[in-house]
């Protein structure tokens, strides 16, 4: 499906509409376009990480697009992806359940997997399908991500090899999986993980039946693009000469990689102060909440509420979010034009990820609307 697109762009809606809530901006043929080129180029299976926007819209384009599969972290999160797809596949790759979220997951037919703990499995056997997939989670200290996942997760090759042997003895099908970490653009980061997944098997004498090299894949949130291709390449390669004629099949999830630029998030200019800070609504509250920790994203267009774009030479501002909170501001001031003004908008790209599932209603804000546009 694609949803019916009355506005052309954002720069369109904004100018007729001025709207004085944040608001997201939507465009469905941008989110089947990355579907489409992950399945065209990546060496597999690609699978949706749907915690990183669990939209109906989006979950519903994927499928459109061609994505059967998703990374399921919750029942909510598996319930979400039945309502648009019951025939979906899915991988509940979180390595800790209750035996309740167990059942659930059982019953609505999950096939997939993956620990970090004999406990989880022990939790595991005798509660889904016998030859259900587990992947065994590695972690390793790879650098090249904004940060990584590996303090939460994961277990080092040793206790992996372990784990890996009684996952085949117990008669599950045995595979692997990691997660290079978030935003990460570095091919070396994959090749260095599959290097020792695949000595991680041999020392277990299991041969694996699929190799999940987890999401990652950049976003775009800063810099030049990530050559998605590269990355492709060099995990195929990778698994290649590692494996050779026992080379798994290769499964991903991408979740930031794969809906970020899908959306734009547009926030107004409430207030100018003398000292040259901006008060705008929305913050760390909503759909900015991921600037405290992974830093703001410097693709950002500052439009005048007729749509004419600001120009003026970049002043660095703090921004401050709408609610009565003092601690609602961005850690570092923005480069904004010093030509801005109150009313303004600053529209900022590749905010598909983590914005509004992330976004409260603290103090009356937070993200409710997304317009969709024919384009970004």
């Amino acid at each position: 499906m694609k949803n019916a697109a009355p506005w052309s762009d954002p720069r369109a809606h904004l100018m007729r509409q001025t709207p004085d809530a944040a608001l997201l901006y939507f465009s469905p043929d941008q989110l089947q376009a990355t579907a489409q080129a992950f399945q065209a180029g990546f060496p597999g299976l690609v699978t949706y990480a749907v915690k990183a926007n669990p939209g109906a819209e989006v979950l519903a384009n994927l499928v459109a697009a061609g994505i059967t599969a998703f990374d399921v972290a919750s029942p909510e999160e598996m319930r979400a992806v039945r309502s648009v797809c019951p025939a979906a596949v899915l991988h509940y790759n979180n390595p800790v359940r209750s035996v309740p979220e167990i059942e659930v997951a059982a019953h609505m037919g999950a096939r997939s997997y993956s620990i970090d703990d004999m406990r989880e499995l022990d939790k595991l056997t005798g509660r889904i399908a016998p030859d259900a997939e587990i992947t065994v989670r590695l972690a390793l200290p790879v650098r090249g991500a904004a940060y990584d996942f590996g303090a939460k997760f994961g277990v080092g090759p040793e206790r992996a090899a372990e784990l890996l042997r009684v996952v085949a003895d117990r008669g599950f099908t045995p595979s692997m999986t990691f997660h290079p970490g978030t935003q990460c653009a570095d091919p070396v980061a994959w090749g260095a993980y599959i290097g020792v997944v695949a000595e991680v098997a041999r020392s277990a004498g299991v041969r694996l039946a699929r190799l999940n090299v987890g999401g990652g894949f950049a976003s775009h949130r800063t810099g030049t693009m990530p050559n998605l291709g590269a990355i492709f390449t060099h995990i195929g390669a990778e698994v290649a000469r590692v494996f050779g004629a026992d080379a798994p099949a290769l499964v991903c999830e991408p979740g930031r990689a794969m809906v970020a630029e899908a959306f734009s998030l547009a926030v107004r200019v409430k207030a100018l102060r003398e000292t040259g800070a901006i008060f705008v609504n929305d913050g760390v509250y909503g759909g900015l909440t991921e600037i405290r920790d992974i830093g703001a994203p410097d693709r950002i267009t500052v439009l005048a509420p007729d749509g004419t774009p600001r120009t003026g030479a970049p002043h660095p501002r703090v921004v401050f979010g709408p609610t009565c909170d003092s601690i609602d501001r961005l850690p570092d001031p923005l480069p904004l034009p010093g030509d801005l003004a109150e009313g303004d908008y600053l529209l900022i790209a590749g905010m598909g990820a983590y914005t509004r599932c992330l976004s409260t209603d603290f103090n009356g804000y937070g993200l409710r609307d997304v317009v969709t546009v024919a384009h970004l």
